[in-house]
């Protein structure tokens, strides 16, 4: 006997055994301003190119929420939350670091790693957070600047370790039909009394850039990670500035256009046809049943 077949319209169709599936998490929120806050960390970005799917039964899909920013000295940014399809999961991104004296909130691991932070005293220049196996790298370690006062270290990007306070680049995918960036780092804070002015900017990929002070010593604010990419959100300068949220997730399949549409979704997924596949993408919480 042949492979098992779907009639639609009169018209016998394979049964569809496996779909393309992008899933990225939440980005983690920015460090605190004092001195020196460290970026959000990316959220977690995971990929199949034949997740095995069962005819007539649902398939959960979960898009996670960016990690809130923190707003109090030594606690780090708040993880982003994960993001699924079935079994398919990637790891929220890690908060950025906020610390000041001999007490900190370090920078916490996920998807990928918050960044550290750094102050004019003891014990400064601390660690960024690692990064989650296949899904994200690590943030930068905060440093000092030439003035002797602390710039936080960026957070990691999907697609490349932070290697200064800027956030870590993230990675491309063409599943919805277009190339598009994802899980960008959060840019470090900057110590108003640094000398530098210009701030840390975001990794590609909706990463939130990091707040500073500029040449007229007026406060820039740092901003938040992009929604529906995972970017880690920025940290705030020091001494105003209110560090940012990561962006939230998302969560896309797509498969031949030869087999037929799914017999339901939930979440309101938006779905296009086009270039020889079927692509739904979740910016919300549902299911999809084929």
């Amino acid at each position: 006997m042949g492979a098992p077949q779907q009639v639609l319209f009169g018209i016998p169709k394979p049964l569809l055994s496996s779909v393309e599936a992008l899933v990225v998490a939440g980005g983690g929120g920015g460090g605190y301003r004092e001195n020196a806050g460290g970026g959000g960390g990316a959220g977690g970005v995971r990929t199949s190119s034949t997740f095995a799917i069962t005819i007539g039964v649902s398939t959960t899909v979960t898009v996670g929420n960016g990690g809130a920013g923190s707003n109090t000295i030594n606690v780090a940014g708040t993880l982003g939350q994960n993001s699924v399809f079935g079994s398919l999961s990637a790891a929220g991104g890690g908060g950025g670091g906020s610390g000041y004296g001999n007490t900190n909130g370090n920078a916490t691991v996920g998807g990928s790693g918050g960044g550290g932070w750094s102050i004019d005293g003891s014990p400064t220049n601390q660690p960024g957070a690692a990064g989650t196996t296949d899904q994200g790298n690590a943030g930068y370690t905060g440093t000092m600047s030439p003035n002797n006062y602390g710039i936080g270290g960026g957070g990691g990007g999907a697609g490349a370790a932070a290697t200064s306070k800027n956030g870590g680049n993230g990675t491309a995918s063409s599943i919805s039909g277009s190339s598009v960036t994802y899980g960008g780092g959060g840019g470090g804070g900057t110590d108003q009394r640094s000398g530098i002015t210009t701030g840390a900017t975001g990794g590609s990929g909706g990463g939130g850039n990091g707040g500073y002070y500029d040449a007229n010593n007026q406060v820039i604010q740092p901003t938040a990670g992009t929604a529906n990419t995972g970017g880690g959100g920025g940290a705030g300068a020091f001494n105003g500035g209110t560090s940012q949220s990561g962006g939230s997730g998302i969560v896309i399949i797509r498969y031949a256009d030869s087999f037929a549409a799914a017999s339901s979704t939930t979440g309101s997924p938006t779905i296009t046809v086009a270039g020889g596949y079927r692509v739904y993408k979740w910016t919300g919480s549902g299911t999809i049943t084929f």
